[in-house]
């Protein structure tokens, strides 16, 4: 489901609201080609956002939903003067600690299979931004 709205001031915002299944990457994924058919992102933009968001959203069911069907993830965009991405990604979990997360590139992580998604983000977006209690995160992208 997703809703948009325009205002006079050139910004867009738009809303999400996904199950907490894998299968929601496939809308999430349909939605960002829209955005790029829209507004005409650079390749290396499309290539972040589409990393970032993906990573952000399987966090959001697998971690912080734990793929409770039941509970949601939410994603919020703000277009801004068509110059800049604001995504806020949220989900219905009790958050964590963003501030102790091990460091993916340390010799004794190298060979783990997971642990790299924030990592990924922190590194692809322009701006990442966590609130308190660890559920929601904020991605900026200057398009």
């Amino acid at each position: 489901m997703i809703n948009q709205k325009e205002y006079s001031d050139n910004t867009s915002l738009y809303t999400l609201q996904l199950a907490s299944k894998i299968d929601s990457i496939t809308l999430l994924e349909n939605f960002i080609d829209e955005l790029n058919v829209k507004y005409n992102f650079s390749d290396e933009v499309y290539a972040n956002v589409l990393t970032c968001l993906s990573e952000a959203l399987i966090n959001a069911i697998l971690h912080g939903n734990a793929q409770n069907p039941e509970k949601k993830v939410y994603i919020n965009l703000e277009v801004i003067e068509n110059k800049r991405l604001v995504f806020t990604v949220t989900d219905e979990g009790n958050g964590f600690d963003f501030n102790n997360i091990p460091d993916p590139t340390a010799p004794e992580n190298l060979e783990n299979l997971s642990g790299r998604g924030i990592f990924i983000i922190k590194k692809l977006a322009d701006q990442c931004i966590f609130n308190s209690k660890g559920n929601e995160l904020e991605l900026h992208f200057k398009i």
